[in-house]
């Protein structure tokens, strides 16, 4: 599968069915699935379910969504980073998730600016929202790091749940 982004440390690239169990590994953690909303994987066959209803049919609808984001040093997939296609708000989002032994490394502030501009400059995106829980720190910070305005607090498809929101439009972020 050809890389769609590269940095020092990680490449970016489309799932595949192969990445059931790299996909099923990050997706069984409680740890991950925290602040995510998602249901945690309960086995392989799942996650070849989500691989092929999710991400691939989001390639093929959209011609973006998450992608499998491998860390070079361990030549592995360590969880996913990209965009995806939020219809029911006509937004694009920004969103990450890797293993737990790879945060606090700046994996997400090292490959989020660059998602960015693929958005903008490759997809030709007006504009790129992400949503974080308010308790998730850690990405709120990434969020704020990278360059991204917080612009409302409010729940996400009505789950009660407080959620910082963040845009970054085209016009501004270069």
């Amino acid at each position: 599968m050809s890389t769609i982004i590269e940095t020092d440390r990680i490449i970016l690239r489309r799932f595949n069915l192969n990445d059931f169990e790299a996909v099923y590994e990050f997706n069984s953690d409680p740890k991950v699935i925290k602040y995510t909303g998602d249901l945690i994987l309960k086995s392989l066959e799942e996650a070849k379910e989500l691989i092929k209803n999710v991400w691939l049919s989001d390639y093929e609808k959209f011609g973006y969504g998450r992608w499998a984001t491998i860390y070079k040093p361990d030549n592995k997939i360590i969880g996913f980073a990209g965009l995806k296609y939020l219809p029911e708000m006509v937004e694009t989002d920004l969103g990450f998730r890797f293993l737990p032994q790879y945060w606090n490394k700046g994996l997400a502030t090292e490959i989020s600016p660059e998602i960015i501009s693929y958005g903008f400059n490759t997809l030709n995106l007006k504009r790129i929202i992400a949503i974080a829980e308010q308790e998730n720190i850690g990405s709120n910070k990434v969020l704020e790091k990278i360059g991204m305005k917080q612009y409302k607090v409010a729940d996400y498809e009505g789950d009660d749940i407080p959620y910082n929101w963040y845009k970054v439009d085209f016009r501004h972020y270069f």
